[in-house]
């Protein structure tokens, strides 16, 4: 487990921790200010209503994450932050307040368990990134005395300075007891599962997630026969409900007798269900690859019939179906990539006619063209596509690290 601390006696820029958490206080405040103005009331506003849903009830917790939420992470129409827009706005702030800001647009969001308090400070073990973080809140100690070691806090952090490693409560703190623990286990877990990028703050974890991906890859080859299949819907279904269905079994076989009793009570269950809008296609294509992990795609045998034949770039539908994988954005580069390398003597006829470029050629514009149309894939590095959780949430789960 690493560990994000450092000395509370410390400061920075000639300033102490603490003159930096009460200018961290003031410069919030102001931000808060700054957000709820009249100028943003049509992003925020809408937050809150659908967050209050139909009876209009919002707890004030929940009012004050969004809002927070809102402040350092939500993107406005030109991509900027509200904090963007009142550090731009603020001439007045030394550039010790400009990093200060700024660093708040990377918070922590996680479930903490309380590790033990320290004078100002409580240290806190993140269930999701498993590292340990020296935290503070901008009303001191105060803010801190309703909480026991061994309870848990849902909370958001920032930094006290982009370079450093003290922590802030930002927003509201929901303190739950030590006896909540499995329920706080199963809402970290699935925390973790829906939100992989909250569990690779951890670089460890980036290395165990791609280390994880080989092997479920390796399984995946060797009990289906390749890593690149097409198949009917029923069958892409009967397969990987057969291949998690052996995953499964494989992994209660290696675990210690005493502990295999609950793990897996759907054990004989589907595992999988393809959503409608590939149910409903002629064929699915699965494929598993080594960075974008397990992925389907609907009609996949007839966009690799089109690459296998240009001549059916001339059809409507062939068209409008590689129209489409370009476009999408729930669709990657990957199949796409795939087709254009297993079809080389025949991939540059298929785009030329799609795109009415006769000197399109895959080798020199493929990837331009794959950049072009899908800009967020190439946006930031890529990331394993399982979540790999800590020693300490597997503990709280009941169940050994997986």
């Amino acid at each position: 487990m690493a560990i994000a601390a450092r000395d509370a006696n410390h400061g920075i820029d000639g300033r102490s921790l603490s003159e930096l958490i009460e200018r961290s206080a003031e410069l919030k405040g102001e931000l808060v200010v700054f957000g709820q103005s009249a100028r943003f009331d049509q992003w925020l506003t809408p937050l809150l209503l659908d967050a209050a849903g139909p009876e209009r009830q919002l707890d004030e917790g929940t009012a004050i994450r969004i809002t927070d939420h809102f402040l350092l992470r939500y993107r406005l129409p030109d991509g900027s932050t509200v904090v963007d827009r009142f550090v731009a706005r603020r001439r007045d702030l030394t550039e010790l307040d400009r990093k200060l800001l700024l660093g708040w647009r990377d918070p922590v969001e996680g479930i903490f368990e309380i590790r033990r308090k320290d004078g100002d400070a409580i240290v806190l073990l993140n269930l999701v990134d498993d590292l340990e973080y020296r935290t503070y809140s901008n009303v001191g100690r105060a803010a801190f005395r309703g909480v026991s070691k061994g309870g848990f806090l849902l909370a958001c952090l920032v930094p006290v300075h982009a370079a450093d490693t003290a922590w802030l409560i930002s927003g509201a703190m929901e303190y739950y007891p030590k006896s909540s623990a499995a329920e706080i286990g199963q809402a970290a877990l699935e925390l973790a599962t829906s939100r992989p990028e909250l569990v690779f703050r951890n670089p460890e974890k980036i290395e165990q997630g791609w280390a994880r991906m080989r092997e479920d890859r390796a399984a995946f080859v060797e009990f289906c026969g390749g890593d690149e299949l097409i198949l009917p819907p029923t069958e892409a279904e009967d397969l990987l409900n057969a291949y998690y269905r052996h995953r499964q079994e494989a992994a209660v076989a290696g675990r210690p007798r005493r502990g295999r009793g609950r793990l897996l009570p759907g054990l004989d269950l589907p595992a999988f269900v393809l959503p409608r809008e590939l149910a409903d296609s002629d064929t699915i294509g699965v494929i598993h690859d080594e960075v974008d992990g397990l992925n389907f795609y609907a009609d996949y045998g007839m966009l690799r019939d089109l690459f296998a034949d240009p001549a059916l770039a001339g059809r409507r539908q062939h068209q409008d179906l590689l129209r489409t994988y370009l476009r999408e954005e729930s669709i990657a580069p990957l199949p796409i990539r795939r087709l254009a390398s297993a079809h080389p003597n025949t991939a540059d006829a298929v785009f030329r006619k799609l795109l009415r470029k006769p000197g399109f050629t895959w080798s020199e514009h493929g990837e331009t063209l794959l950049r072009r149309r899908k800009p967020w894939y190439f946006e930031s590095e890529p990331r394993p596509g399982v979540s790999v959780i800590g020693s300490r949430l597997s503990q709280l789960l009941g169940i050994g690290r997986r």
